[in-house]
């Protein structure tokens, strides 16, 4: 079946370069077209899948993707083939694109057959439309409060990058607890994650790095190629094992290693996502005592991930994105007397 696809030519040249991804399923709707003209032919042609070319931060493509997402609300695939171009990628992910992949440099058959085949399966995902105007919740007011959880593990994929924004940006400066994070997301892009989720949220945000020690109050996210596990010391570790369940790195093995090392000392989170990584992991959380939460249906891009959580019962809560930072913050009160403090975690 062919899948009816528009091109929005940034570059001028994108139409010329990027040929090859139109063949088999994908089928280009027309000529690749400049940004200034995308939402009208959005409208009338009414494809199903919205590839864009991005080349550097430009104000241009982050209305037309706030205005696909509010008005006629489809997949939205970024192509990237620079460090600059990756690093603006993102605010167009928080406006409601879907993904980011890099485009081979080179002629690459296998590479570009299976960009391909991803791309088609993009396309048939029903996405959430995203209002324009809706203010992000700010933590300024959250009460001061001390740790007694030890860590707080966060899964994601699909739309997981605008997920974790809001997430983050509802913690206050000093949350109290180091939070790690895996995120399925195309390989090299994840040390830019971190430093865009720093920079709008004001939290420290970084990739992780092999016997790094947890810290309050930072963050600290998979890198892209690696699996992560957290020691009962506190010690991350980075392990270039093969993929679990088709996943690397993997969120089940990131949040079962939580629940190995802290037990009732860990929450764990699944967010939006494609698939079942992560729900596993999130019921051996469950199972330790620790708490749980899963992204909603309503507000999920793809309800696959947390929807799998659900149904297993390894959801304690199932919440709206808006919701999960505030009950985090909850949770992370204070027990009488100290009780139930995490060693091995510094500041």
């Amino acid at each position: 079946m062919s899948c009816t696809t528009l091109l929005v030519d940034t570059s001028g040249t994108a139409a010329a370069r990027l040929g090859w991804v139109f063949e088999g399923e994908l089928t280009r709707a027309g000529d690749a077209t400049p940004p200034s003209l995308a939402l009208e032919l959005v409208r009338r042609v009414n494809p199903k899948l919205l590839l864009i070319e991005v080349v550097d931060a430009s104000t241009e493509v982050l209305r037309l993707v706030e205005r696909v997402m509010s008005d006629a609300p489809r997949p939205i695939v970024l192509l990237v083939a620079s460090p600059v171009a990756r690093q603006a990628a993102f605010a167009l992910l928080d406006a409601g694109a879907l993904e980011v992949v890099s485009i081979p440099l080179t002629h690459d058959a296998k590479a570009e057959s299976a960009l391909r085949k991803h791309l088609v399966l993009l396309s048939s995902i029903s996405v959430v439309r995203h209002p324009r105007g809706r203010k992000r919740r700010t933590s300024a007011g959250l009460p001061m409060i001390r740790p007694d959880y030890s860590v707080v593990a966060i899964a994601a994929s699909l739309g997981g990058p605008k997920a974790l924004l809001e997430v983050l940006a509802d913690l206050p400066a000093d949350f109290p607890a180091p939070v790690v994070i895996c995120q399925h997301i195309t390989p090299g892009f994840s040390d830019d994650l971190a430093r865009w989720l720093a920079s709008e949220t004001g939290h420290r945000v970084h990739e992780a790095a092999e016997g790094q020690r947890l810290v309050k109050s930072e963050f600290f996210i998979a890198p892209s190629h690696l699996h992560l596990t957290v020691s009962p010391s506190g010690v991350m570790r980075l392990e270039d094992g093969p993929p679990l369940g088709g996943f690397k790195p993997s969120c089940d093995l990131l949040l079962r290693s939580v629940a190995q090392s802290f037990s009732n000392r860990a929450i764990g989170v699944v967010l939006t996502g494609m698939g079942r990584d992560g729900a596993r992991g999130l019921e051996e959380i469950r199972k330790a005592g620790g708490h749980t939460i899963a992204q909603d249906r309503a507000s999920s891009v793809v309800f696959g991930m947390p929807g799998e959580a659900v149904s297993i019962g390894a959801a304690e809560l199932v919440l709206p994105l808006d919701d999960i930072g505030a009950q985090l913050v909850k949770w992370l009160l204070p027990f009488p007397s100290g009780e139930g403090r995490g060693e091995g975690v510094t500041r």
